[in-house]
């Protein structure tokens, strides 16, 4: 079943970040987002109906297929802990990256056997290390191995949902407007060309990393050229356009989206700290505190022994930042302290303390 289509437009979506958006930290979002809040976000005057926001598309950390059909046993337990998830965060999609078609195939076929609603590629990754396989955006620069990719993983999905008794999962592709240049006129065409259910595009190409604006305008393009391909090919699906790139907040994602045409926004660097962003509720600071000790909580009962507590700390200045001016001098002591803290017990105490 291809859940894209039956979410809501604009569509909105969690976006995957490398050690942020763990399993942990997407179940505190989807437990205030989802769970918490049932209401409506109200949409621009130009639009009539409220937009239901306690649903989302959650996407996983990107996890390298390679890894999940090369790496000893010790390692490839480690990778399937980034594929871990809870029901409350559907629909929920894996993202994977590789340059090994055959690879992708094997872990799209696992993808559908571990219950996921949808896989996700990677081609816009700037990571050195990601692009020294031939991943994440340099198959912006080898357009034919990108196309053999989805291929492969579509094939993989096939197979998986024939030998299990299901209904075939849709697939998306996460990339960039180019490379070094804006290359959207030549580039999302093929990609096109392989039908996928969505596209999502970081309106910055890889050379430009988030050093300048993304341009949403470059979107709005993108659906032009969505629509122009879809005249010429009336028997396949029409793949949805999703932007992504300095959306703030909802009511931001929900403007960009209504500007630029796009069916959907994903979201980033907003989640910093704020659970809530899919919701209407605005949080204290003793909220903030005690949804943080919760994920404190969460991230050593989930990922203790897998990834470094320092991971968290990334999370602190955020939870902790945002109060009106006048709020407590002591927040900024215990963000302070936070940041001194060993491990996830030393963190507990203090902000239990606190509390």
């Amino acid at each position: 079943m291809n859940f894209w289509n039956e979410m809501k437009k604009p569509i909105l979506c969690l976006a995957p970040l490398a050690d942020v958006t763990d399993v942990a930290f997407r179940h505190i979002i989807a437990k205030y987002s989802k769970e918490m809040s049932k209401g409506a976000f109200e949409m621009p005057r130009s639009q009539k109906a409220p937009f239901d926001i306690s649903t989302y598309v959650t996407y996983t950390e990107f996890v390298s297929a390679d890894g999940l059909v090369l790496a000893p046993e010790t390692g490839r337990r480690r990778l399937l802990k980034d594929l871990e998830y809870s029901e409350i965060e559907r629909p929920i999609v894996a993202q994977l990256f590789s340059s090994n078609p055959e690879n992708m195939k094997k872990v799209a076929s696992l993808v559908m056997e571990l219950g996921f609603d949808g896989v996700d590629i990677n081609m816009g990754c700037p990571d050195k290390s990601v692009e020294k396989q031939g991943a994440g955006a340099a198959l912006i620069k080898n357009p034919k191995l990108a196309r053999e990719i989805i291929r492969y993983a579509k094939t993989g999905i096939k197979e998986a949902a024939e030998r299990l008794g299901k209904e075939e999962i849709p697939l998306s592709v996460k990339t960039r407007l180019g490379y070094n240049d804006d290359e959207l006129e030549s580039w999302l065409p093929e990609l096109l060309a392989e039908n996928p259910a969505a596209i999502i595009i970081h309106a910055r190409t890889r050379k430009e990393m988030s050093k300048v604006p993304a341009r949403w305008e470059r979107i709005r393009r993108a659906v032009e050229i969505r629509d122009e391909v879809s005249r010429f090919n009336l028997d396949t699906q029409k793949t949805l356009i999703i932007g992504n790139g300095d959306v703030l907040d909802v009511a931001d994602a929900i403007k960009k989206c209504e500007e630029s045409g796009a069916d959907g926004a994903m979201l980033g660097r907003a989640v910093f700290g704020n659970p809530w962003l899919f919701s209407t509720h605005v949080p204290t600071a003793s909220e903030k505190l005690k949804v943080l000790l919760e994920h404190i909580k969460l991230f050593e009962e989930k990922l203790g022994g897998v990834k470094n507590f320092a991971v968290m700390k990334k999370h602190f200045k955020a939870y902790l930042s945002g109060f009106p001016v006048g709020s407590d001098f002591r927040l900024k002591e215990l963000r302070d302290r936070l940041m001194q803290t060993k491990d996830a017990k030393d963190a507990e105490i203090l902000l239990s303390e606190y509390l």
